[in-house]
């Protein structure tokens, strides 16, 4: 595990109370029977906000705390654990990006406004179902950006998208020449695509040819973050249930082919955690950032889809029930799983950055 400062200890203490008192798994019940198309509570994310974690990675002269990725990550796993809904990730994504590419007039304008909460933002990338950055046709001409993206998440919230281009990124306000169209996916939560006709695009002109791929790493972080926190609450959840439900007048946590079961999931957590940790450090020192931001989103993959598996199948005919929370893991789990790279691309990049 990370050795936290104790101002990281703080933060992340704070993230928990706050997250299992104001924002438990029941919010997030009522943000998906309310149906609006933003799915989260504007309140929450303005509570979020006004205690700076929109702002973690932002540097203080913008109005953020630059508190760096790890204490990013610490914040985002505990809202994994309760599935809380809200642009945060999405947001310190797009924050990444301006941070990376963005001139000294573009961090101005925009950074102060993302931390605040003011402005919500998100990365539009992919084009089709499958993450693949080498198949994007979205152009610019004149400064006026064309193009469809797919999938874009917390997309009906957001007032500012970073959109890749042939050509490299671009900031695009929503208005004319932006249209949604929402996509319902499984986890319920804001997702769309985006048609842009004739956008207006400003380019982000820095951080080099290789700005895209590093910010599609440190979304793999951000979002491995999110996963962890998932797969510990799935775990804890399941290891509950197990000490509490009786079959055949024995408690469940007595079989040992079930304890065997918890002994090899608490391994896999325990290795997941190793990963997404060291993607985040390695993020905040720069160096090594594209293997350990595939190593870490890679692992969260793995993990997060055989713990939401067992949870499901240990809790028995209760696990596949509405009235439950463990589901609602798996489905936010198979989303998080497609995005920014699925298990075989991610493997297969790997290989690539190694030399093979």
């Amino acid at each position: 595990m990370a050795v936290l400062s104790e101002e990281q200890e703080m933060l992340r203490n704070m993230a928990r109370d706050w997250a299992t008192k104001e924002s438990p798994v029941s919010e997030f019940r009522k943000v998906r029977a309310a149906g609006q198309p933003q799915a989260y509570n504007a309140d929450a994310y303005a509570a979020m906000a006004e205690m700076g974690w929109v702002g973690i990675i932002i540097p203080e002269a913008h109005g953020g705390s630059d508190f760096g990725f790890l204490s990013a990550g610490l914040v985002i796993e505990e809202l994994g654990k309760t599935l809380t809904a809200s642009p945060l990730v999405a947001t310190t994504i797009a924050a990444s990006a301006i941070l990376l590419g963005g001139s000294d007039a573009q961090k101005a304008k925009w950074l102060p406004r993302l931390a605040s909460g003011e402005t919500v933002a998100t990365l539009a990338v992919d084009e089709g179902a499958h993450c693949d950055p080498s198949a994007i046709e979205t152009s610019v001409s004149g400064g006026k950006l064309t193009g469809k993206k797919a999938f874009v998440h917390e997309a009906h919230g957001a007032s500012l998208f970073v959109v890749a281009a042939k050509d490299g990124l671009y900031l695009v306000e929503k208005g004319d020449g932006v249209s949604l169209t929402t996509r319902k996916l499984t986890d319920q939560r804001s997702h769309a695509d985006i048609q842009f006709a004739g956008a207006a695009a400003e380019k982000l002109e820095g951080g080099g040819d290789s700005l895209l791929g590093d910010v599609l790493d440190r979304a793999r972080v951000l979002s491995a973050a999110e996963m962890l926190g998932m797969a510990q609450a799935v775990f804890d959840t399941t290891l509950d249930y197990l000490k509490q439900r009786v079959q055949f007048n024995q408690v469940l946590a007595t079989f040992q082919a079930l304890q065997h079961r918890m002994a090899d999931l608490f391994a896999d957590l325990t290795q997941m955690r190793s990963a997404v940790e060291a993607g985040l450090q390695a993020v905040d020192s720069g160096f090594g950032v594209a293997r350990a931001a595939t190593i870490a989103k890679a692992e969260a993959n793995r993990v997060l889809h055989a713990i939401s598996n067992q949870g499901i199948q240990l809790h028995g005919g209760i696990g596949m029930t509405d009235e439950f929370n463990v589901g609602f893991y798996l489905k936010r789990a198979r989303v998080l799983e497609a995005s920014w790279g699925s298990s075989s691309y991610l493997r297969d990049r790997f290989a690539r950055l190694s030399g093979y």
